[in-house]
């Protein structure tokens, strides 16, 4: 049986941990989506671009290079490194200076940027959505 006092303070804590719980459940899908923005991207148009890493970052959220075309440099927005790494693309295979081709969409707002759904480099493809 349980006390007096157990049972006058059960009501209060089940709303606070109610209130928490809510809270945290509000939060996680606007904490999942905060850094995609994926409607950015142009996906009625695949973009194949060649050309040389001229700088690479292997972080979180997203990788990146930043690729030198005859055209113009692209800034390419990658995926997770955990999900590169999984793929078979080392954090060592985006040298700068190497060769890649990146399959993606543009930016519509930022001429510079696309979102590459894949990669070659060394004779490797990897799809990275």
């Amino acid at each position: 049986m349980r006390s007096r006092s157990s049972r006058i303070f059960e009501p209060a804590m089940s709303k606070a941990r109610r209130a928490v719980v809510a809270a945290l459940a509000a939060s996680l899908p606007f904490g999942a989506f905060a850094h995609h923005g994926w409607s950015e991207y142009d996906s009625t148009t695949l973009l194949t671009l060649t050309g040389t890493i001229e700088e690479a970052g292997y972080e979180h959220p997203h990788g990146y290079i930043k690729l030198k075309t005859p055209a113009k440099t692209w800034i390419a927005v990658l995926a997770p490194p955990s999900r590169m790494e999984n793929r078979g693309l080392p954090k060592d295979a985006l040298k700068v200076g190497v060769t890649a081709t990146v399959e993606g969409y543009a930016n519509r707002n930022k001429a510079e940027e696309m979102r590459a759904e894949r990669i070659s480099v060394g004779g490797k493809t990897t799809e990275l959505r």
